[in-house]
């Protein structure tokens, strides 16, 4: 290794610095091979090939070597014309050879960093002289490559190798790293190490050059000065945080997110906190202030104006619960994320802009938005703002020097609660949990009561602040948000339960219908059967209901002019009414239209009417009203939870016996009821529900005990949008079912999927029975192995749409890849729209609801097969 000694490090820098002030002057290089030799074997090959000619020519005739003579004499005529040319306008030169930019060489010999370039074989081609003083070298000796000069260096072994590996693999890199001074010695008389910066890449040779392979360039520099000068500038940062640390304020620097990035050693040490919590990332704001003052110094980051200061006069956490008053001074820098805080404690003693504070207090006291009073050690409420008298009424007021106690103004159920949270602000706990009460006076206020304390007690005996807040609407809200789950929930298990069911009673109608097939009207057997199929389509009646209130059912909306239909209505609601009850239509003009399903909405009439008249046992008046709700009307009902909007209300009313409030929250739910036993499902008004909420409508009761009922339905306005207009001009007219075929006997190959074995065993037997060859499986992954088993040849398919593994949806995607015209009909106890919206656009399939009988199953095959 070259490189050491400290006279040459010295002499070095003092190179460097004799050369800042002396002249300027030109360096010549100290290896320069970038010439290119002329080639002589061009003139010899040139010579032999003339002699050739020559010793060719002689052993010829004059006659036949005269014209290959000429000619040759021609051709160096002619070569010797243009390079006279060549050289007069200085394509050809004579002289030495100028084949490089003299500029571009002047500047690299000059360059302050060391460069060199190599050739593949690592042979020197240019060296410029700052690289042989960086390197120490003598003007005789050879100029070695950096991999070789600093190779030698167990230090530096590895950053060497990594740069002759980049320079051999035609790579750029570059590698910083420390020299360290002979045997390691750095005290105040030793030899500072020297730092290097060495830098490969590859330069590719110029075809004007004739040179081939690619060469490489080596830089050198030395970086010890900015090593020092950062090592000073460290030291000096070193020092402003030593001085941080023990400054006799607190100080802390935290992210947007909350997140402590630094924490001086005196506000540790006055919150009782360790330090490395901070240091490790641990501690945010919330565990040194309060949730509201976290929120306050995290805003106050995203808000102010970056590198302005802002004041805040706040309660800090200590680690045991107490508080400590402080203040802040928040600055957030220009250009960054980080919030910089300073904080001064205020002793006990010191009062300084006390006036102008006491001012600016009593300014935001009274108009807060929320009410605040002051309450001393013994719980009496000392002072009020206007909101608190607001909400408290004149009791709150404390302008007559009467004091009342805080609890007064809740209901003695919450006394034992506020008592707890007034003893943790007087004994000073930093953190106590609100308390939720209810105002006295009334059941139907509520509010909740947040306690501050006061460390420093006043001369009139303050020790703490209450806040209080009205949460009366807010408990209302949450209460309709819970009922309204809990319809969802037991809307979600009556679907389920309607589901199992269907699935049942289709077994049971099917194989009744068997039986009264081997069964005779005068068999003493034939009416126990009937009796069984008969209360088995009551309970589908039932299952219906069920699926109507989780809105589960298949609905056919067409466009509805409600007083048509409950003109239409009036005649039957006045035979089921009775002569006991007089009933009354009020009906607007210009009543909007709806849209909706015509027999769902008569049933939903119907229910309500019905239920009226059971809560008139004695007789009464029954009122049916319409009208047009507009969307400032929408506005001023007061229901929350109804958007603003264009709707149609329908209003019952009667003269009952009304409900109490435990009765209006369940009037909904199903199985529900106040009748005797015997008298009623508890399904009605469940239905009417689920309808309602089907068709996007909303109903409210009003009642209350002897002074009857009031059951409001809204429902949206319909209005036709231009595309619609065109696809339907006219309103749609209720449908009609298709007529049943009266031959339901048929021939064709069917394909039976469903997992229950009881219905697929009906199933199967009664389109056996009628002619068709019929194929079952009890899974989707099963029907499709049967379905390939028979090459596809297959008329009909007839799925279940819930199954294990794959449903029946998934199933018709299968099939009808291969076969797009295949023909399906899909059975479920489920509606048709609880399935059809997750299938694709325009998809045909047919539909036949569980449960059925014997009959509606050959018909829908029949009715398929005929297409």
């Amino acid at each position: 290794m070259t490189i050491s000694g400290q006279d040459k490090s010295n002499r070095v820098i003092s190179q460097d610095m004799t050369d800042i002030d002396a002249p300027m002057r030109y360096a010549e290089p100290i290896a320069d091979r970038a010439e290119r030799d002329g080639s002589v074997g061009l003139v010899v090959a040139l010579a032999l090939a003339l002699a050739v000619a020559a010793v060719g020519l002689a052993m010829v005739s004059r006659e036949m070597a005269e014209p290959f003579v000429l000619a040759i004499l021609a051709g160096l005529a002619v070569v010797g014309v243009f390079c006279l040319f060549a050289g007069a306008v200085g394509i050809l030169y004579f002289g030495q050879r100028h084949a490089r930019n003299d500029l571009t060489k002047a500047f690299v010999d000059n360059l302050p960093q060391g460069a060199l370039i190599a050739d593949a074989g690592g042979r020197v081609l240019y060296a410029n002289r700052s690289y042989r003083e960086l390197l120490g070298l003598d003007a005789e000796a050879a100029v070695p490559a950096p991999d070789r000069a600093f190779g030698g260096n167990p230090h530096l072994a590895e950053a060497i190798f990594r740069l002759a590996r980049a320079a051999q693999q035609g790579r750029r890199l570059k590698e910083e790293f420390r020299l360290p001074p002979p045997g390691e010695v750095e005290d105040e008389g030793g030899i500072a190490p020297r730092w290097f910066r060495i830098s490969v890449q590859p330069m590719p040779p110029e075809p004007a050059s004739g040179r081939k392979g690619a060469l490489t360039v080596w830089q050198v520099d030395e970086v010890t000065q900015d090593r020092a000068r950062e090592e000073t500038s460290f030291a000096k940062v070193q020092a402003a945080i030593d001085y941080l640390d023990n400054a006799p304020a607190g100080f802390f620097s935290a992210d947007e997110d909350g997140r402590i990035e630094y924490l001086n050693a005196t506000l540790a040490q006055w919150l009782r906190l360790d330090l490395s919590d901070a240091a490790s990332g641990r501690l945010s704001l919330g565990k040194i202030m309060s949730d509201d003052n976290a929120a306050l110094i995290a805003g106050a980051g995203r808000g102010e104006t970056q590198g302005g200061i802002r004041h805040f006069d706040i309660d800090l956490l200590k680690s045991d619960g107490t508080t400590m008053p402080v203040r802040i001074l928040h600055r957030l820098p220009r250009g960054h994320h980080l919030a910089h805080v300073l904080i001064l404690n205020r002793g006990p003693g010191e009062a300084e802009e006390a006036g102008a504070a006491e001012l600016r207090f009593a300014r935001l006291f009274h108009a807060a938005p929320i009410a605040i009073a002051t309450v001393d050690a013994e719980g009496m409420v000392s002072a009020t703002n206007a909101a608190f008298v607001r909400m408290f009424g004149a009791d709150a007021e404390t302008d007559g020097g009467d004091k009342r106690p805080l609890e007064r103004f809740v209901e003695p159920a919450d006394h034992q609660a506020l008592r707890k949270a007034l003893e943790a602000a007087t004994a000073g706990q930093g953190v106590i949990e609100p308390v939720d009460v209810t105002f006295s006076g009334t059941k139907e206020r509520s509010g909740r009561l947040y306690l501050s304390p006061i460390e420093h007690t006043l001369g009139d005996g303050e020790a703490a602040i209450a806040y209080a807040i009205d949460t009366t609407e807010q408990r209302a809200l949450e209460m309709q948000i819970a009922q309204s789950q809990k319809m969802q929930a037991v809307g979600q298990l009556a679907g389920g339960i309607a589901h199992d069911f269907n699935n049942m009673l289709t077994a049971i109608i099917g194989f009744s219908d068997f039986l009264l097939l081997n069964h005779r009207p005068t068999d003493p057997a034939f009416q126990d059967i009937m009796n069984i199929k008969q209360n088995a389509n009551r309970a589908a009646g039932l299952v219906r209901q069920l699926l109507a209130f989780s809105r589960q059912q298949t609905l056919r909306p067409q466009v509805l002019q409600l007083g048509d239909v409950l003109s239409e209505l009036s005649i039957l609601l006045g035979r089921l009414l009775g002569e006991n009850v007089e009933l009354s239509l009020d009906q607007a003009s210009d009543l909007w239209p709806v849209k909706a399903d015509l027999h769902q909405f008569e049933q939903v009439v119907i229910n309500l009417a019905v239920n009226a008249r059971d809560a008139m046992p004695g007789g009464g008046k029954l009122a049916i009203r319409t009208a047009n709700v507009s969307e400032p009307e929408s506005r001023e009902l007061g229901l929350s939870h109804i958007p603003p909007g264009e709707y149609v209300t329908i209003e019952v009313r009667d003269t009952g016996t009304g409900m109490s409030d435990e009765v209006k929250q369940k009037i909904f739910e199903p199985f529900f009821s106040t009748k005797e036993i015997g008298r009623g499902t508890g399904l009605g008004l469940s239905t009417v529900y689920g309808i309602i909420k089907q068709t996007g409508g909303y109903i409210f009761a009003e009642s209350e005990e002897g002074e009857g009922t009031v059951m409001r339905v809204y429902l949206p306005r319909y209005a036709e949008d231009a595309a619609e207009a065109e696809t339907e001009p006219e309103p749609a007219k209720a449908e009609r079912k298709p007529e049943k075929p009266k031959d339901l006997t048929g021939r064709g190959t069917v394909l039976l999927v469903e997992d229950e074995d009881a219905v697929r065993s009906f199933a199967a037997r009664a389109l056996g029975t009628r002619g068709y060859h019929v194929l079952e499986a009890s899974t989707g992954a099963e029907a499709l192995e049967v379905f390939e088993g028979h090459d596809g040849e297959v008329d009909l398919v007839v799925s279940d749409v819930v199954m294990p593994e794959m449903d029946g949806p998934t199933l018709m995607k299968e099939l009808r890849r291969d076969h797009p015209d295949l023909k399906i009909i899909f059975m479920s106890g489920y509606a048709e729209d609880a399935f059809r919206r997750n299938l694709t656009e325009n998809e045909q399939f047919m539909f036949l609801q569980k449960p059925f009988d014997l009959k509606q199953l050959a018909a829908a095959v029949k009715s398929a097969l005929e297409g």
